[in-house]
């Protein structure tokens, strides 16, 4: 129970500056299968509130009237992403305003994001997504999981993906030595192993592979202090470095889609 507590009040304190401030707990709009599953008393929800993880696991609600407003103008690439990726329009907003859409939400494990990939990125028509998630899986945000159910979960979304012609660059996890919401964990070591797996399933099965973990990692695997202050998320600082890392790998996703259609 104590251990439980403690993962709660840090997820707390771990994401509070990107969630909006606490407002009465929304009541459901009906049951079962309903035409507005979504409650129009939203304010206030992040991916570990209670109404969030009784009635919306996946939090599907989160980017729903975003979604519709993209129908005449389809972003050129989507982030699909946890906090990380949440915080970097927030804190590098210019790189998003080149036709960029950021669908990442604070504490999601790459099994939530599975479940919300068709309606937050498919459904936008992008040519390009860039997919970094696997930070809350080794945290056990979800609860206890095994590497290949993440390694399942990425395969899952590429496929989805590729199977509506668009292109892909995985993300690699940035590092990180310790978690303030979940001291148990020694990430380190897991972090580096699934980096391993992400770089060479990419390279197996021709995707961009943006390496923010090279460039990142102290000695010990942890997230340099120059680029975060958590140990976790990246401030500016952090962004300056993935933001060229990104560009590149978008820019080689976005050449396979040309050549594709080139070949039609």
């Amino acid at each position: 129970m104590l251990r439980r507590l403690a993962l709660w009040l840090g997820l707390a304190l771990g994401f509070a500056l990107s969630t909006p401030a606490a407002a009465a707990e929304p009541v459901p709009p009906g049951e079962g299968m309903v035409a507005q599953p979504c409650p129009t008393n939203g304010q206030g929800l992040w991916a570990q509130s209670p109404y969030v993880l009784k009635y919306d696991w996946a939090w599907r609600c989160r980017f729903q009237e975003e979604n519709r407003t993209m129908d005449s103008q389809p972003p050129r690439v989507v982030f699909m992403g946890d906090s990380i990726t949440e915080g970097w329009s927030k804190l590098d907003p210019d790189f998003f305003a080149r036709g960029y859409a950021n669908r990442g939400i604070s504490g999601q494990t790459s099994a939530q994001m599975l479940v919300r990939f068709y309606q937050d990125v498919v459904a936008l028509h992008p040519k390009v997504v860039h997919i970094m998630a696997g930070t809350n899986d080794v945290a056990g945000n979800g609860g206890p999981t095994t590497a290949e159910q993440y390694h399942n979960a990425i395969r899952s979304m590429v496929d989805i993906a590729r199977a509506n012609a668009i292109q892909v660059v995985i993300g690699a996890i940035p590092p990180a030595d310790r978690f303030s919401w979940n001291p148990a964990i020694k990430p380190a070591l897991q972090i580096a192993d699934l980096n391993r797996w992400l770089r060479d399933y990419a390279k197996a099965n021709g995707l961009a592979f943006a390496d923010y973990y090279t460039a990142m990692a102290g000695p010990n695997g942890e997230l340099l202090p120059a680029y975060a202050t958590d140990g976790v998320h990246p401030i500016a600082a952090g962004y300056a470095v993935m933001r060229p890392i990104a560009e590149r790998a978008i820019a080689e996703a976005e050449g396979r889609a040309k050549a594709r259609s080139k070949r039609r």
